[in-house]
């Protein structure tokens, strides 16, 4: 199945089969995907709690009350659910730790192409950081990039996707001890493998016409 194959007939799970489990080796390939997922100039302002544990989904489910009750049901049931966390700050020890990481992985040639890495990073954090203020606007949108990419990939191995933004991120924050670690939930997926209730893989996709969407110049 091609890219374009899989991008029109992906949907969204709207009911998992519970008795079904993501082997571990598509769990690893998985987690590969969000690893290597890109992000503006490297920043990889994320960390990815994963709930595979019936224990660890129930944790989740459990912040799941009032209008967000109805992802209650999926999470429970899914293989496994990522909880997509953004750093509260990309801080000084952050971005030293991602300059050493590069610098051991063989991504710079001379002394002068890692300064460079290091001064063009350190731009455009201070530039959403004090000047435009957006920093955690900016880090959510490495994170949905991360989570697009994640969609895709289970596509195309099979497994079945739910994203989430019905959630109670102040909950989940509080139950996973988020803010003491200097991260905030931001959004949260589940993945598996669908049930015969889920009524949307019998449903068309529908998408706005091309000739909508595109202009040539």
């Amino acid at each position: 199945m091609n890219i374009a194959q899989i991008a029109t007939t992906r949907r969204t799970c709207k009911a998992f089969d519970p008795a079904r489990k993501i082997p571990d080796s598509v769990l690893a390939d998985l987690k590969t995907v969000l690893r290597f997922a890109p992000s503006s100039v490297n920043s990889q302002p994320w960390h990815f709690v994963i709930a595979g544990s019936d224990a660890g989904k129930e944790t989740l489910a459990a912040t799941l009350d009032g209008a967000f009750a109805y992802n209650a049901g999926k999470v429970r049931a899914a293989s496994h659910v990522v909880v997509f966390c953004a750093r509260n700050a990309l801080d000084e020890a952050h971005l030293n730790g991602l300059l050493a990481q590069e610098d051991a992985d063989g991504r710079f040639a001379t002394p002068e192409a890692k300064a460079g890495q290091a001064n063009s990073r350190n731009f455009y954090v201070s530039l959403h950081r004090d000047q435009l203020k957006d920093a955690d606007a900016w880090a959510d949108r490495q994170i949905y990039i991360a989570l697009g990419n994640l969609m895709q990939a289970a596509a195309a191995l099979g497994v079945d996707a739910c994203p989430m933004e019905g959630i109670d991120v102040l909950a989940l924050d509080k139950a996973l001890g988020l803010p003491e670690k200097g991260l905030r939930a931001v959004v949260m997926c589940a993945l598996g493998y669908g049930s015969d209730q889920d009524f949307n893989a019998r449903l068309p996709k529908s998408r706005l016409p091309a000739e909508t969407l595109f202009s040539e110049i």
